[in-house]
């Protein structure tokens, strides 16, 4: 089946010689993209006229939480930091379920789907006793959206009794933990070109897990071929709890058990040094930056800039719903932008540069930029489409891709992912998302109070 996306207003490429080409045609065909250009567009069996839009690649996430779009805006730690933070929540998610799990990913992956975004990382660390599978629920639910996702088998070892944060009822032994990642990889991972699903290891901290099941984990990524991921430097807290416990900082801490390879990314990496800088570049590890979460939980600024500079992957990431609010990359790609030049200058970042950091910087970090990340022929035909034609856009139309970062989108018109329309007229293409929302919003409501 040819599809032919034809009288683009603008299309970026974001491919290694960034094109910006106006009046252009895509030409899809089996959820390939087999040709771009400008002018008169080849024939399809599907046309679609996208006259006054501007076209991206589709966006990608490098780091979520996706069960915790159930715990928005939960008023008892609205303004709480992080460790107070996790240490009032833990009690409310360790009731969660397989039903929770399931509804919560899919309102997750619809709302970030929304807004533009095509590939998608978990972190799901959370296995309360007694509980099973959590994560072949999310990938369920996934499976359902349509979108292409990379899961991590998420992990907690170090109890709250043992000197870490959580309770015992959901951290679990490395033994389990292994069993069930090797479980997970075996039956999901997809390593070939194009797929739509593969698996990443991930320990949740250093502060909730051991060292023993950090060092392992890294064994079994590079036995498997897998990529690692985990939060690191994200607060003065997990500064201090590393020197004090470990008697190193983070990133040296990750330097000893293995971790800094390219095989590895990490989440946020606000409080680091110029050395620390120096070894993550030299190691060539990728970072899921979250300036949203990072703002609301007070975490600290990103040294964002000065890793660019030193040439680290550098994707954008929502977090989780509880730290965040929102699962919007129009926001992310935002924020991104503006919190670099809160302290650093107007000059900080450009528009164009976390508009690639949402885009191909997202595929190397998940190491999937053969094949996702920009609009070219021989990648998977992932793409976003925003009307230009916006009361937010109107005298917005000098610099189009500025103003998709600077002005306020609200969100995309159409979303395709492998070839397949998944949100049009800015509308996620399913039928049962109102009851999908009211469910939602009924197991939120138990799961807040408290009840299993």
């Amino acid at each position: 089946m040819k599809t032919t996306l034809k009288n683009i207003g603008l299309l970026v490429t974001m491919d290694r010689n960034y094109r910006e080409l106006e009046e252009a045609y895509i030409q899809i065909e089996d959820g390939i993209i087999k040709d771009i250009g400008t002018g008169k567009p080849p024939a399809g069996e599907i046309e679609i006229d996208l006259k006054d839009h501007l076209v991206t690649p589709g966006f990608v996430n490098t780091h979520h939480h996706f069960y915790q779009s159930l715990f928005r805006s939960v008023k008892e730690v609205a303004s709480a930091k992080l460790f107070e933070w996790l240490v009032f929540l833990y009690e409310k998610w360790k009731n969660l379920d397989n039903e929770a799990i399931f509804v919560s990913s899919k309102i997750a992956i619809y709302e970030m789907m929304a807004s533009g975004v095509t590939t998608t990382t978990d972190m799901l660390y959370l296995h309360p006793s007694g509980r099973e599978y959590f994560i072949d629920s999310e990938i369920s639910a996934a499976i359902d959206t349509g979108i292409r996702f990379h899961p991590t088998r998420g992990s907690m070892s170090l109890s709250r009794k043992d000197g870490g944060l959580p309770p015992d009822s959901v951290v679990q032994t490395e033994r389990k933990i292994v069993e069930d990642s090797v479980r997970l990889i075996e039956k999901y991972h997809d390593s070939r070109k194009h797929s739509m699903l593969r698996i990443a290891l991930a320990p949740c901290s250093p502060f909730s897990v051991t060292e023993e099941s950090m060092i392992r984990t890294a064994e079994l990524a590079e036995e498997f071929d897998v990529l690692l991921h985990t939060h690191l430097a994200e607060t003065r807290d997990e500064d201090d709890f590393c020197i004090n416990r470990k008697k190193l900082r983070p990133v040296e801490y990750m330097e000893k058990i293995g971790w800094l390879n390219r095989r590895t990314w990490f989440a946020h990496l606000v409080w680091l040094n110029d050395e620390d800088i120096e070894k993550l570049a030299a190691n060539d590890c990728g970072m899921a930056h979250c300036p949203t979460s990072n703002m609301r939980l007070g975490s600290g600024i990103a040294p964002v800039k000065e890793m660019k500079e030193a040439g680290i992957r550098i994707g954008l990431a929502v977090d989780g719903s509880s730290s965040n609010d929102s699962g919007n990359m129009l926001l992310e790609i935002r924020n991104a932008l503006m919190l670099q030049r809160v302290t650093k200058g107007a000059d900080a970042l450009s528009p164009r540069d976390v508009l690639e950091f949402a885009t191909i910087g997202g595929a190397k970090v998940l190491r999937m930029d053969d094949y996702i990340g920009s609009i070219e022929p021989g990648k998977s035909a992932d793409l976003a489409a925003f009307s230009l034609n916006k009361l937010s856009m109107a005298g917005g139309l000098s610099d189009p891709v500025a103003s998709l970062v600077l002005c306020d989108m609200h969100g995309s018109d159409l979303v395709m992912i492998n070839g397949k329309i998944r949100v049009q007229n800015g509308r996620v293409i399913d039928n049962d998302l109102p009851e999908l929302i009211r469910r939602q919003n009924e197991i939120s409501k138990k799961l807040i109070a408290g009840r299993p």
